[in-house]
């Protein structure tokens, strides 16, 4: 039975001792024609759900719909496209800055439901170009992970990394220092201000968070130092477990300041891969648990092409 959108078309193919006479214009256990393929893929990556595309297969003409497992079947010619993206050259270009962050799905593992990592790097060429590096699936607090994805990078000849900006990811910062030797890391202000807000009452957080940031509004590099030394002295009186937490932090939080003043407010962060993420869960928030890792990669990646 082949289903088109012209309807239902009851086809009789001969069985042969040898050989086949299956004929070329079709594909075994295809249900719905060429027409609806593109449909079908325009709406997975939309963050359309399984049944809202059995319902649209359906209004545009094939009454019996389309399963899960079709919708699947068809997404899964979506693997060489992302592949091709993955695999491109990075050499055209130098990219003094790297952004990498993580944001978290559910998929089976093992015939367990667990929570994967979906890494992004972000480049920025000397030419203000903003550009998806790479991406990939797996446990941000495993340094070989993070190890083998940078390498990954450099192997596609990314060239010229002068700093990387990133959360404080377990073993993320020494696969850095290994693969990106000479290139500095900033930590993200934004994620450090959650971590040290964290151990603040909530009623002093936005007095804290306040003193904090006023590091952030100096003019130059000089002045930078100088007011995160008398923030952390005033802030040792009344919290010092947030006082510790900047000693501890000060050269991973400042290492933006050398760079152009003008670079400073998309460097010191990781919020330009904001919008990247929200992209990607809007679409995988609407499959909820991805059968496998596989599966959910060729969505976000997908999503990033």
């Amino acid at each position: 039975m082949l289903t088109t959108t012209a309807g239902e078309l009851d086809l009789k193919i001969p069985k042969l001792r040898a050989g086949t006479f299956f004929p070329a214009l079709l594909e075994r256990r295809r249900r719905i024609d060429q027409a609806l393929f593109a449909v079908v893929m325009e709406a997975y990556l939309h963050g359309v759900s399984t049944r809202k595309v059995d319902d649209l297969v359906k209004a545009l003409g094939a009454d019996t719909g389309i399963s899960k497992s079709e919708v699947s079947r068809i997404c899964a010619g979506l693997n060489a496209e992302v592949a091709q993206f993955r695999d491109r050259s990075l050499s055209a270009l130098d990219y003094p800055y790297v952004f990498l962050d993580a944001t978290y799905c559910k998929a089976l593992v093992n015939h367990r439901i667990v929570s994967q990592a979906i890494v992004v790097a972000v480049g920025v060429a000397a030419d203000g170009r903003r550009e998806v590096l790479g991406f990939d699936v797996g446990d941000t607090e495993n340094e070989g992970f993070w190890t083998e994805f940078l390498r990954s990078l450099k192997v596609r000849g990314l060239n010229g990394v002068k700093l990387v900006m990133s959360d404080a990811h377990s073993g993320l910062k020494k696969a850095i220092g290994t693969v990106f030797q000479g290139a500095s890391w900033q930590r993200c202000r934004v994620h450090f201000m959650r971590n040290v807000l964290s151990v603040v009452p909530k009623a002093s957080q936005d007095m804290v968070a306040s003193i904090i940031r006023t590091v952030f509004a100096q003019p130059d590099v000089e002045h930078i130092h100088k007011q995160f030394g008398e923030v952390t002295t005033m802030l040792a009186r009344s919290h010092p477990k947030v006082a510790a937490m900047l000693a501890d932090a000060e050269h991973d939080l400042l290492s933006f300041a050398p760079f152009p003043q003008r670079h400073w407010r998309q460097i010191w962060s990781t919020n330009p891969l904001e919008r990247v993420n929200k992209q990607i869960k809007r679409r995988t928030d609407v499959v909820g648990v991805f059968p496998n890792p596989a599966a959910l990669l060729r969505l976000a990646g997908a999503a990033l092409v």
